[in-house]
């Protein structure tokens, strides 16, 4: 008996450390998803390719089955290919048009990535372009630059997991208005320099290369700026309005479903993958606190407060559009909406539905194309 005592007595505090330590790593790993930069997922799968009649047939899914232009990343021949109208669906399976052209004995593998970038390349849009370094605190940050007439530029933030390839969609709208676009890319983004830990500060510390792309515009002859940011891209052009010594040249911000505050995204797609609370709090509180924030991969202490700009909307003054589906998927609206409703004088957000998220101009161009015209236009920046 006494030595069955002496094994419950080891047992039982032996066991609730090894739980701790399996849930203080699952709170580790957690946050260490969130800062760490992601390798793209594979998301769709290829079930067939007609090379004669040119379609592809898909898994179906909520975007494989939205109407409009996309690009799909595949292994293979081809490492992307444009895929165009539906032509027709089942309970699981989209056909779509191919774009780019699949000849007879191409091998494409079955796993793929949907995606809504579409274009890969500044080349593709046959417009004036040329490649520039951007000076940042973090070394020079690849840039592409789209010449126009404008003293007023276009700088275009891209997301998180992402590249510049993002922002090509918007910038035939702003060379239509005679802008200048500087597409730009951050610290830790596979294409501007490597900081030491390699991770993403959310925007706390990227938008300070944003900062110097302003710099650039305006030694350029550029007179005032206007900022564009697609997911990730938005929190950083955010931060950058509300912290740069250039913010008078701020003379508007352009969303296209951002981030507006993080915690409400982290929970969000935390749900989503199934994680339940308390793990995403713990999570986000690990990556508040400067010792477990480097244990999970961040090089600081990740400053929630100070990314939610739901609560420091006063601190804003530049117009603002937000381009938002309500049916985002993976940044949910809310703190967009949020925005609008704290500083009704500043944001213009019109109603987007069925879009999915960084999908508006794929699904609806012509009204996501006027949108930002109609904006630009009365803002007197066009």
């Amino acid at each position: 008996m006494k030595s069955l005592r002496h094994a419950v007595a080891f047992a039982v505090p032996a066991a609730i450390a090894a739980g701790a330590a399996a849930g203080a790593a699952a709170v580790l790993a957690t946050a260490r998803r969130v800062v760490m930069p992601s390798v793209r997922r594979n998301d769709t799968q290829i079930l067939a390719v007609d090379t004669g009649a040119q379609t592809i047939e898909l898994s179906r899914t909520p975007d494989t089955e939205l109407p409009g232009r996309y690009g799909l990343f595949t292994t293979g021949t081809y490492g992307y290919v444009k895929l165009g109208a539906v032509l027709s669906a089942d309970a699981t399976s989209v056909r779509r048009k191919l774009l780019t052209q699949i000849e007879p004995g191409a091998r494409v593998d079955r796993d793929a990535a949907f995606s809504g970038w579409y274009h890969q390349s500044p080349s593709e849009l046959h417009l004036p372009w040329e490649s520039v370094l951007i000076g940042s605190p973090a070394g020079p940050c690849p840039a592409w630059l789209f010449p126009a007439d404008s003293s007023t530029w276009v700088i275009q933030v891209h997301g998180r997991g992402t590249l510049r390839s993002e922002c090509l969609r918007a910038v035939p709208v702003m060379h239509a208005l005679g802008l200048p676009t500087l597409v730009v890319s951050y610290r830790n983004d596979g294409e501007a320099p490597r900081t030491r830990g390699g991770s993403y500060a959310l925007g706390a510390s990227e938008w300070r290369d944003v900062d110097a792309a302003i710099g650039y515009a305006l030694r350029q002859g550029a007179q005032r700026v206007v900022l564009m940011g697609w997911s990730m891209g938005g929190a950083i052009a955010l931060q950058t309005a509300v912290s740069s010594e250039q913010r008078d040249a701020i003379a508007g911000v352009i969303l296209d479903s951002p981030v507006v505050d993080w915690r409400t995204v982290l929970r969000f797609q935390a749900r989503e993958s199934g994680l339940r609370e308390p793990l995403p709090g713990l999570a986000m509180g690990a990556l508040g606190n400067r010792f477990l924030a480097r244990l999970s991969g961040a090089e600081e202490a990740i400053p929630f407060d100070r990314l939610d700009m739901v609560a420091r909307a006063s601190e804003l003054d530049a117009p603002i559009l937000i381009l938002h589906s309500d049916d985002d998927g993976f940044v949910p609206a809310d703190a967009s909406h949020a925005l609008a409703d704290a500083r009704p004088d500043l944001v213009t957000m019109p109603e987007f539905h069925v879009a999915r998220h960084t999908k508006l101009w794929n699904y609806d161009e012509s009204a996501w194309s006027s949108a930002i015209t109609g904006w630009l236009t009365a803002q007197g920046l066009a």
